[in-house]
């Protein structure tokens, strides 16, 4: 079934985002990243008050694939 779309505006996608408007098949990544954050790294807000006595952040990664790309067309 067609999709209706109205009004898109796009500021960004990234060189390795996925934009997408309508019927799809498959999406599939490209490309995969990881991200390694202590506490309270990606808090947002006006008015935040952390207190981290003693933080840290595990980035020992015991196996070798998480996300594989390998089959993605």
């Amino acid at each position: 079934m067609p999709a209706i779309v109205g009004v898109v505006q796009v500021i960004n996608v990234g060189s390795s985002g996925v934009f997408h408007i309508g019927d799809v098949f498959k999406i599939s990544p490209f490309a995969t990243s990881k991200t390694f954050a202590g506490a309270g790294s990606f808090n947002t807000g006006e008015t935040i008050s952390l207190y981290n006595a003693a933080s840290s952040t595990n980035t020992n990664d015991t196996d070798a694939i998480d996300q594989p790309t390998v089959l993605n067309l």
